[in-house]
């Protein structure tokens, strides 16, 4: 019996003694001084994260077997080096394979994320998000709160389409409308919307029933119609890999010859075919994050380049701000959420604010045309 409990201390050690080899390697200590530096409350987290990867890094966080004081310190470290490889991750093998042989994110199996994830609570977002409602990357360059961020990207965005009073907009998932209230309310422009969350789209109507704009609930592929401009933010996210070509079909069957098209995505600095394990069974199921290369595949003899803008590190700030919200709000959302989910979120915001400061993925804004803006297209900054 001493002999299996030495030999299962032994493990343990051995188990523990690699994953702080690793961790050192990103300047990151076990029951270290730094903010980004870990505790470990329970010794089976050496094992999980060795066996599991990123699921078992993410999961053991939510059962409290971790903490560190600064959740994005320790992730902007950990993607500074490619320790992520240094790990076999048996089901990001096996998501890979899914995706290869399946398309996930077809039009019955993109309706998962909208069910798990934006079907949520309204009021729950209302309290994350604040006013203008947006769960997309704000705008910082002239601004120091959130609320001035995010109105500043809406503009950025209808000032990047040159839009004009009574042009026709199509919206390729519109969130909780805000985008669509925005363009119509400051631009006097009529906007048609597509989206695929029920309670988004309820949200949505009632938000902008006084004004021109038409909220439908349905999938971005099932589109008609001929319009001015085009918008996706924050949509790319779910296409997935086999869909980014359709999207882009998609917006040249319904832009006008002259017309253009903005994309907001996050973007990867590699081309991918799944996302990270953890984030695809509780966060976004089959999302994951395009790269250059699959958006210029897709673009291809479609659609003409026109501006390419990069600001990953705005997204590290709003993603905090998010996060300060929802502790400043804890007291009223508990009701509603245990311990549990609240470890989840803060290990999902802050893990990609730590992403984002690593450079490790970004933010772009894109403005395409459909056959080239005549006398060229001025960057709008």
């Amino acid at each position: 019996m001493a002999g299996a409990v030495g030999h299962s201390e032994q493990r343990i050690m051995s188990q523990k003694s690699t994953i702080e080899s690793l961790l050192e390697k990103a300047g990151i200590q076990v029951d270290g001084p730094e903010p980004g530096d870990i505790r470990v409350h329970d010794d089976r987290f050496y094992a999980r994260v060795l066996a599991e990867g990123s699921l078992g890094l993410g999961e053991s966080y939510m059962d409290g077997w971790w903490d560190s004081r600064r959740l994005d310190d320790f992730f902007a470290k950990f993607h500074d080096v490619p320790l992520d490889h240094a790990v076999v991750d048996k089901y990001l093998i096996m998501n890979a394979l899914k995706a290869r042989l399946f398309n996930m994110q077809n039009m019955r199996l993109s309706k998962r994320v909208a069910q798990q994830h934006y079907d949520l609570d309204n009021a729950f977002y209302e309290k994350m998000l604040g006013p203008h409602m947006q769960y997309t990357c704000a705008y910082w360059k002239r601004a120091q709160d959130l609320e001035t961020a995010q109105k500043h990207k809406l503009d950025l965005i209808c000032r990047k389409l040159h839009l004009q009073k009574g042009e026709r907009v199509l919206e390729l998932g519109c969130g909780w409308g805000g985008f669509a209230r925005y363009a119509a309310t400051h631009y006097g422009c009529s906007v048609t919307a597509y989206n695929i969350s029920e309670q988004q789209v309820s949200y949505a109507r009632k938000w902008c029933e006084d004004l021109p704009v038409e909220v439908i609930q349905g999938d971005y592929r099932s589109a008609s119609g001929e319009f001015d401009k085009v918008a996706a933010i924050g949509l790319c996210e779910h296409v997935g890999y086999k869909n980014y070509r359709t999207l882009m079909e998609t917006v040249h069957r319904t832009l006008k010859r002259r017309g253009l098209f903005l994309l907001h995505t996050i973007g990867n600095n590699a081309s991918v075919s799944t996302a990270d394990p953890w984030f695809d069974k509780y966060i976004f199921p089959g999302g994951m994050l395009p790269s250059v290369a699959q958006l210029s595949a897709a673009m291809d003899g479609l659609l003409v380049l026109e501006d390419w803008h990069n600001f990953g590190p705005d997204y590290d700030r709003t993603l905090v701000a998010w996060q300060e919200n929802v502790d400043r709000h804890w007291d009223e959302l508990k009701a509603k959420f245990d311990e549990r989910f609240r470890r989840m979120w803060r290990y999902y915001l802050l893990s990609l604010a730590g992403a984002f400061r690593a450079r490790r993925i970004h933010l772009w804004q894109v403005v395409l045309s459909k056959h080239g803006a005549l006398g060229g297209y001025e960057p709008v900054r």
